[in-house]
């Protein structure tokens, strides 16, 4: 499984001078508590660590948010304002943080204590105060944080709070995305160029070409007791289905993806790749076209796009990342379902669908595939899990880039496809069918996608704003 490393937010308490150390001190003991009771809770995806000095002067917030840019384990910075905070102590700090800012709109306190409120506590207990002061300066800087208003302890604020923190991680890795370009784009189709260079200064994308050859060097210098190894692994984790097949050529042709997964895996962890394409038009010197070793690939979280689509490639992975892993990945519009009241859309690939969106066990199959003009290659194959989740698509529209975004809700399909030897997932697009994908065609939405069952709209909208990337959400 790639891993990504420590990751940390950093917590930081707004206060002034003003009030006093005796009233600095307590405001210090309240954060502690939070910021214990918020790491104890279960609910937060990443720790939070209280930073001791308070935020109470120009000079101490530059500092933090500046050592806050230089700590790589730093994915973010949440800030509270438990008094008020002046604004013009937080303009070049605010400034200079180049790391997603969250503004915590709460209080220690959630009751107003009718009968002990005197103005002591309503000068120290000033977060309605200070929060209009803060988000207005955030506002003016143009700084595109997040907002979450609401009691501490209430699960639903630590629930958004753990969104952001995924979205932030997932921002931050973004700039340690590599994509392998494994031979070049799918002839004469749109959607799939795009400006490399605009994608690395904007996302933080590398994407790096590399002839077929380059790979298949490394395959082919894949030892056979280690194909046999890797074999015996599929065993354990696969059904076996040899249709028409010989056992020992059914084996062969499996064996040849495993020699694959090993060679790829090998190829992209010695350029430290994070991402990758494939495209059946550029395979010369191998065997087959990779189908099984892409899933398994995928299943580690590999970002992947088929025809050379690198950037659908680097958003795959970017949305690994974010969703854990975990029900997220590269996707094909197909075919429709044009049923009244059933509609939907059949999503599905030539081979690489995967594997993290299975609803059953999958097995393997290997079955002819008509373009390519290379042995029948071996793939998994399942059904899709059902779920509510988003889906997006990226293009260059020339001057920009931009995003797509649809709710789709997914279910698991109901009849059986005995003749369709790939893996499938159905969805029906929000607000509905018809709306859905006119909106999707109307406003320029390409057939390769990333759909995630555990992230959501507002994830994705939090992150194009973070790289002033242009979106648009079908709703």
């Amino acid at each position: 499984m790639l891993e990504i490393g420590k990751k940390e937010f950093w917590f930081v308490v707004g206060s002034q001078h003003l009030y006093g150390e005796e009233a600095l001190a307590e405001v210090k003991n309240h954060a502690q508590e939070m910021v214990d009771s918020l790491n104890g809770s279960g609910k937060l995806s990443y720790p939070i660590v209280l930073q001791e000095e308070l935020a109470v002067s120009a000079d101490k917030i530059t500092q933090i948010m500046k050592e806050a840019n230089y700590r790589d384990e730093v994915a973010g910075v949440i800030t509270w304002m438990h008094t008020f905070s002046p604004a013009k102590m937080w303009i070049r700090g605010t400034k200079l943080l180049q790391k997603p800012l969250l503004h915590l709109a709460t209080q220690y306190n959630e009751k107003i204590p009718w009968a002990t409120i005197d103005m002591d506590f309503m000068n120290l207990n000033q977060a309605a105060h200070g929060d209009r002061e803060y988000g207005f300066i955030n506002a003016r800087l143009n700084k595109q944080n997040k907002v979450v208003v609401g009691y501490w302890e209430n699960e639903a604020v630590q629930t958004q709070i753990s969104a952001w923190m995924d979205v932030a991680v997932g921002y931050t890795e973004s700039f340690n995305i590599k994509v392998a370009r494994l031979g070049d784009n799918m002839r004469h189709v749109a959607v799939t160029e795009g400006d490399k260079v605009e994608a690395q200064i904007q996302f933080g994308w590398v994407v790096d070409y590399y002839g077929i050859g380059d790979l298949v060097k490394v395959i082919d210098a894949v030892d056979e007791d280690e194909v046999n190894a890797l074999f015996e692994e599929y065993q354990t984790l696969y059904d076996f289905d040899y249709g028409d097949y010989e056992q020992a050529s059914w084996e062969k042709h499996v064996k040849v993806q495993a020699r694959q997964e090993i060679g790829i895996r090998r190829f992209l962890e010695a350029g430290g790749y994070t991402a990758f394409t494939s495209n059946f038009e550029d395979l010369y010197g191998m065997d087959q076209l990779p189908g099984l070793a892409v899933q398994r690939l995928m299943a580690e979280g590999y970002g992947f796009a088929g025809e050379g689509d690198w950037k659908t490639a680097a958003i795959d992975r970017m949305m690994k990342i974010m969703a854990k892993n975990q029900n997220t990945g590269f996707m094909e519009d197909y075919t429709y379902e044009l049923t009244p009241g059933k509609e939907a859309i059949l999503q599905s690939h030539m081979l690489e669908v995967d594997p993290s969106l299975a609803a059953n066990k999958p097995k393997i199959v290997v079955s002819p595939l008509s373009i390519g003009d290379k042995a029948d290659p071996a793939r998994l194959v399942f059904d899709g899990k059902a779920g509510t989740g988003v889906v997006v698509s990226m293009a260059d529209f020339g001057t920009n880039y931009k995003l797509l975004i649809n709710e789709v809700e997914a279910f698991e399909p109901e009849e059986e496809a005995p003749k369709l030897p790939v893996a499938r997932v159905m969805w029906t697009p929000k607000p509905d069918f018809h709306q859905g994908v006119k909106s999707w065609i109307e406003t320029g939405g390409g057939h390769h996608t990333v759909l995630s069952l555990n992230l959501t709209v507002d994830q994705i909208e939090t992150w194009a704003k973070l790289v002033n990337l242009e979106y648009v959400t079908i709703k």
